[in-house]
């Protein structure tokens, strides 16, 4: 018995290894970036954001919203007050949905690490980033800008306050970078854990069964369901997402995964239930289940 029990750690500890040597450069570098960009450059992010409503860009508006939504490094607790902000100047719904969608799905530090999955993967993640939140910013403008309806309701809220004070540069991003490390370090190591146990005891072929291209739509809304529990944190579920992929996963389903994860995931819905209310929360969860089961289907017929 005791000998088994040393040849599975033996090989828990090889899957644990390899898959710690390819993923964690990208997430370490993804650290170091995310923290640059909150420290020195989210103020002018967002001030480009709000300029934009200076201009007349209509519906064009759009692109740059979801642009900055990407670009921007903070939770969506931090997103919304700062919402919240521009709302109260005049800021269009339709731009702030684009904005916000788009900054729930990907962010800086997941852009890097996310690299560790290949080209074709980082391509099809960021542009289903980007056109979910393009389409949801039209929804918006369709159903409620347009008939001058609100979608948001940002009563009560107020920019957070900056952790970011130290005078010293330097120092200030030290601090950033090692909460950030604090905040996702944790759930990346339980990540690569799972990936590990994932590698040694799920047979590939059964796994490829489920969610490989030959069961097309299935394997998509299945990714897609799966996605809603299991997505904790973005650097967690890049090992999981590589070992997938490897065992056989289309990139479709991935792709629906990638989508239903970050968009469900339990803080981001309890920070979004707040300002959209019971109703407009539920089109939200529609709109993003329906979104990512379409995504996988196209991506699965455009990636022979």
């Amino acid at each position: 018995m005791e000998e088994i029990v040393r040849r599975e750690f033996v090989y828990l500890w090889y899957y644990f290894s390899v898959q710690l040597d390819q993923i964690f450069d990208y997430w370490l570098l993804g650290m170091a970036i995310g923290s640059a960009v909150s420290v020195f450059g989210k103020d002018r992010l967002h001030g480009l954001f709000a300029r934009m409503q200076s201009g007349r860009m209509g519906l064009f508006g759009l692109v740059p919203a979801c642009l900055l939504g990407i670009a921007s490094p903070l939770c969506m607790y931090g997103t919304i007050p700062i919402a919240a902000s521009f709302a109260a100047r005049g800021l269009r719904e339709d731009w702030l949905a684009a904005f916000m969608m788009a900054s729930v799905l990907l962010n800086p530090q997941l852009l890097i690490y996310g690299a560790a999955l290949g080209e074709t993967a980082l391509l099809v993640r960021v542009l289903s980033c980007f056109l979910c939140g393009l389409a949801a910013g039209l929804l918006v403008h369709v159903f409620y800008t347009r008939r001058g309806r609100t979608f948001f309701s940002f009563e009560g809220f107020a920019p957070p306050e900056s952790r970011d004070t130290d005078p010293r540069l330097f120092v200030r991003y030290v601090k950033n970078f090692g909460r950030n490390v604090r905040a996702t370090g944790g759930w990346f190591l339980a990540g690569i854990v799972l990936s590990a146990l994932f590698q040694r005891y799920v047979p590939a072929e059964a796994f490829a069964s489920l969610f490989g291209r030959e069961n097309e739509g299935y394997a998509v809304l299945l990714a897609a369901t799966v996605g809603v529990p299991l997505y904790v944190c973005g650097g967690g579920t890049i090992p999981l997402l590589q070992a997938w992929l490897a065992s056989g996963m289309s990139m479709g389903a991935a792709a629906s995964f990638m989508v239903t994860g970050p968009a469900t995931k339990i803080t981001n819905l309890s920070a979004l239930k707040i300002c959209l209310g019971t109703g407009r929360f539920f089109l939200y969860l529609a709109y993003v289940l329906a979104f990512s089961a379409l995504c996988g289907l196209a991506v699965d017929l455009l990636i022979l």
